[in-house]
């Protein structure tokens, strides 16, 4: 996660996110909240016994599943395919339903711990592990993976919460990386959600879910052409805000009033011309000189970052007029 020292400890507006283990948590959600693990050794051998056992790779969910993450797309049946036990347990925590979970051999101990937590209904299949490290795309497998349906939202739903925070634009990045650590950011710094346009790499990409760690189960986001999203925007009097390496307002000059949409263009290339022409203003961090640029996760944290600050200190400011 970026900019560590500005994230920990940090309130906005009410929502409260602190560090534990180098990792960051809401406290006020309940997903959060651990679960309870079940140590009656009965049940757990009942909850074991739910593995299916498949050795051959013609069977049809490990077609689905090999295709999903080979596309990095959903499957026929709109099913996201993910892997590694920390993925499996955000998605839990989350409410998300998984459709079916597959796990290697080697990883039945995992399996029994994951399978207290896991619906009745889901399908559980268990392989050898030179078949299931065959179809994951990491280097080092952790054992699990699952494909289930993650939630669908509308422009409306997005533009609708406009006024709870900015929304976010992914213009063309095409790194994984930094669109996960962007999905991460936007929810730890309460962006309303973001709007992914043409160019962009898939959500549905590996390293796209993985870096996201989460927030992209829980943060509300949508595939849209900017050819249509931009004339949303302006029906709702969003104010549209780019980003630039050197170039436009400091960033301790802007206006954060919402409603707000701040667009992350190409990592090399920036912003298209096009979408430049049609922006309300451009906003530079400073940097030094020598530096060309900043990565895009990195430039988008600290934007969002600012952002939210900003809300919290005019909170603050409010609260004590009255």
């Amino acid at each position: 996660m970026v900019v560590p020292s500005l994230m920990a400890g940090l309130n906005v507006v009410g929502l409260n996110v602190v560090r534990v283990s180098n990792e960051m948590y809401h406290t006020s959600c309940s997903w959060n909240q651990p679960v309870k693990q079940d140590s009656n050794p009965v049940r757990t051998r009942r909850h074991a016994g739910r593995l299916r056992p498949v050795a051959g790779r013609h069977n049809q969910r490990l077609k689905e599943l090999r295709l999903a993450f080979r596309r990095a797309d959903l499957t026929a049946q709109g099913e996201c395919a993910i892997e590694g036990p920390k993925l499996l347990e955000e998605a839990l925590r989350a409410g998300q339903h998984l459709e079916t979970v597959f796990f290697s051999e080697s990883a039945r101990p995992l399996a029994e711990k994951l399978l207290l937590q896991i619906n009745a209904r889901t399908e559980t299949l268990v392989l050898p592990d030179a078949l299931f490290n065959s179809i994951v795309p990491s280097e080092t497998p952790q054992g699990v993976a699952a494909l289930l349906k993650l939630p669908a939202f509308s422009a409306p739903q997005l533009l609708d919460r406009s006024s709870d925070g900015p929304l976010v634009v992914a213009a063309g990045l095409q790194d994984p990386g930094n669109l996960g650590t962007i999905l991460r950011s936007a929810e730890a710094f309460a962006a309303a959600g973001i709007f992914l346009t043409e160019g962009t790499v898939s959500p549905y990409n590996s390293k796209v879910l993985r870096g996201s760690a989460g927030s992209i189960f829980r943060l509300p986001w949508l595939r849209i052409p900017s050819a249509e999203l931009i004339p949303l925007l302006r029906a709702r009097g969003i104010r549209l805000l780019a980003t630039s390496s050197h170039h436009g307002t400091p960033l301790p000059q802007i206006s954060w009033a919402l409603p707000l949409a701040i667009f992350i263009g190409n990592e090399g290339a920036g912003l298209s011309r096009e979408l430049t022409r049609q922006m309300d203003e451009t906003l530079a961090i400073p940097q030094a000189a020598q530096v060309e640029s900043l990565n895009a996760g990195v430039a988008a944290s600290i934007v969002l970052y600012e952002a939210a600050r900003n809300r919290k200190d005019r909170v603050t400011e409010t609260g004590r007029k009255k």
